[in-house]
């Protein structure tokens, strides 16, 4: 640890040197810059994640969705995918909705596999299975952002990102505890509990929570409890110290063995082709971070972010294989996994606001600093039979299995990025530009091979966003990335977009909304050699491309005092240009179409103030079912979501602070799965009801 300290101890003292000279001229130009408008959040300043500078996200030129905590709450989520659904650009559930141990899903057209949490990333061991994924109760938003994000934030895919907000220490004393009781035997309680201590300058959060509920199979469960302290210590008027940990045990993740597609559309969705004497999957980790950030005066602030990740996952599942519709014998090949994985990251941030004439600048220079440690063991366990003509999900007995393939995996990575950033605004245009250098290092073996990896890479962005009188803002932005491979012997597959679009924002807020139109080119792609194909034994060529292009619509409206609506659409075109085999194909769980609506309505007066009602329909269209575009679509469905709530206190003034909430996820019970390929498909959630009352004092 001491050595990684002394880096990142170097790396601030290479950010201050730089800043040194921008620091002069900031105290020189700080007069001029007491006019320029901040936004404040709770009591803090926020700092927008696209930019780590203070900007508004309709003053960004890049589609930024936020997804706020009231959202959260009147839908009910559970599950990043479940937070996800109603935003363009994004399709989630790739698995369905029973295989829920990962949060993958899709950003205009790109596989994303990891998420941020509080503006650093949330680690997880790469090509296996152990991912932290934090419980939205413990969000208080969710933000997406479109396009490449590498030039602040180093290796990622050219889709976008999500970063995961956490519920932070507030200086109002207030406890909300709740209950939950649903379909499939759910049951939920939760803690949420914030305040100053005292008279002394630290608040505090706590939040707990315990949930279980059985799966649609009923071959196994979920089950989750979560513990997360928070304080901020309020050290002086110009420094703040948050200190937080997240714990997470989840000793049952739902039932992740797939199925064929024929199978599952022949029986209704609690049938399984799983066994309940091989199907466990378990996952506990913890979260350790602090975020220091002082002011050294009215333009020069530094921030040092870090988090640590520890985390452990079991699986016990089998892979489904050579299915004989004619006899309904399907072969289950029987595995385990065993991963471990620990891990750091550290960002250093500085800040400066300076005037040169009519021109402001928002400065940034950064430097960051990440590794990752783990394990994986890989076992094998023989093969079973399974007769889905005659279905016996007890056949399995696992005390005389034995291993007959084993490996075990070590995974190492690191990555130190430095970064620059000028953000500027001159009258009513804004400009930014800027520059990353990446060194991205990893080695370790895979099914016992070895491999290893040294890459060095330079992205980079530049964005204009023009703000005229009437709310109107059109933007244009070029931005790039980069994703290494934990392979020998591969360059890293490189992205580039160009997005053009337009944002909106009434003088009273009562309407905002964005379009964006964008054209995202992926690189480097690896592609099976052709040459290869039918030997036995594969070797490949980096000569791939992906092309991702589309259109997204994104609007919310105040129609009156009680009623909102949110509408979006999205058209999506992605097509593999460049590839041996799929050249042409789309790549699946890319939609063309897809929409979604969501109306609320509160009541504020009359014998139902206090009530809300809420509602979303959301499409999403036809899916190719396989890479090869060669089994036809996974059909195009359309859900619709319900939630009605009453604060029980306009009734009976001693239920003062109490609420009831319904939501019905699915409220018409559509039938709808997800494939990677006809041979492994996922049913999504049937209809879903939870009844959730909570009481805040």
């Amino acid at each position: 640890m001491n050595k990684h300290y002394h880096k990142s101890i170097l790396s601030l003292s290479i950010i201050v040197a730089i800043a040194t000279p921008y620091t002069v001229i900031a105290g020189e130009q700080n007069s001029q810059l007491e006019n320029i408008d901040t936004i404040t959040v709770k009591g803090k300043t926020y700092r927008n994640t696209a930019t780590k500078t203070v900007l508004a996200p309709e003053e960004t030129p890049q589609a930024i969705n936020i997804i706020e905590r009231e959202q959260l709450e009147i839908r009910g989520v559970k599950t990043l995918g479940e937070t996800l659904k109603y935003t363009p650009g994004i399709t989630t559930n790739g698995y369905g909705s029973e295989a829920t141990f990962l949060d993958v899903f899709n950003i205009r057209g790109f596989k994303v596999n990891q998420s941020y949490y509080n503006g650093v990333s949330l680690q997880s061991l790469s090509g296996w299975n152990l991912q932290p994924q934090v419980d939205p109760f413990a969000l208080e938003q969710v933000e997406v952002f479109k396009g490449p994000t590498s030039v602040l934030y180093g290796a990622m895919p050219p889709g976008g990102m999500v970063n995961l907000i956490g519920k932070t220490p507030q200086t109002e004393n207030k406890t909300t505890i709740g209950a939950s009781v649903g379909t499939d035997d759910l049951k939920e309680f939760s803690i949420d509990s914030t305040g100053q201590i005292g008279d002394s300058n630290l608040n505090y959060r706590l939040i707990g929570l315990a949930r279980q509920y059985d799966t649609q199979t009923s071959l196994s469960g979920n089950e989750r409890y979560v513990i997360a302290p928070s304080i901020d210590w309020n050290i002086s008027d110009n420094t703040l110290l948050n200190v937080n940990l997240y714990y997470q045990n989840d000793p049952q993740i739902g039932n992740n063995t797939a199925m064929p597609e024929s199978v599952l559309l022949d029986n209704d969705s609690s049938y399984s082709v799983g066994d309940k004497n091989w199907n466990e999957t378990q996952r506990e980790f913890v979260l350790a971070g602090y975020k220091l950030q002082h002011e050294f005066d009215n333009t020069l602030t530094f921030m040092q972010n870090f988090n640590y990740m520890k985390g452990e996952f079991e699986q016990k599942n089998s892979y489904i294989y050579n299915y004989d519709p004619a006899t309904g014998d399907l072969g289950r090949a029987l595995y385990s996994t065993k991963e471990s994985a620990q891990g750091f990251v550290f960002d250093n941030q500085l800040s400066a606001n300076i005037a040169t004439g009519d021109v402001y600048h928002s400065l940034l220079i950064g430097a960051d600093f990440q590794k990752l440690d783990g394990n994986s063991e890989y076992a094998t366990h023989g093969v079973s039979t399974f007769n889905t003509f005659t279905p016996d999900n007890n056949m399995i007995d696992a005390n005389s299995l034995t291993k007959t393939a084993y490996s075990d995996d070590d995974i190492h990575s690191k990555q130190v990025g430095v970064y620059a950033q000028d953000q500027l605004q001159w009258g009513s245009l804004i400009v930014i530009a800027g520059l990353r250098f990446d060194q991205f290092n990893a080695d370790g073996t895979s099914y016992g091979t070895a491999y290893e990896t040294d890459e060095a890479n330079l992205s980079y962005r530049v964005g204009a966003l023009y703000e005229f009188e009437n709310g109107i803002s059109p933007f244009l932005s070029y931005a790039t990335s980069f994703e290494p491979l934990n392979t020998s012997g591969f360059e890293p597959e490189l992205g580039e977009q160009v997005e053009l679009g337009l944002k909106y924002m009434a003088d009273d807020g009562s309407i905002s909304g964005s379009v964006a139109l964008f054209n995202i080119v992926k690189s480097n792609v690896v592609t099976v050699d052709p040459e290869t194909v039918g030997s036995g034994s594969f070797s490949y060529l980096q000569i791939g491309e992906v092309t991702s292009q589309g259109v997204e619509f994104d609007s919310k409206f105040q129609l009156t005092h009680s009623l909102d609506l949110s509408v979006n659409y999205t058209y999506l075109d992605v097509e593999v240009t460049k590839d041996t085999l799929f050249d042409g194909t789309t790549p699946i769980y890319n939609p063309e179409h897809s929409a979604s609506l969501w109306v609320n309505y509160r009541a504020d007066e009359g014998v139902l103030n206090g009530a809300h009602i809420g509602s979303g329909i959301r499409y999403v269209g036809e899916m190719q079912k396989n890479a090869a575009n060669t089994q036809g679509m996974v059909p195009d469905y359309t859900i619709v979501d319900l939630s009605i709530g009453y604060e029980l206190g306009n009734a009976l003034p001693s239920l003062d602070g109490a609420t009831a909430n319904l939501i019905v996820g699915n409220l018409f019970d559509a039938d709808t799965y997800a494939c990677y390929d006809e041979g492994n498909c996922w049913n999504n959630a049937d209809r879903s009801v939870e009844l959730k009352v909570n009481y805040t004092f």
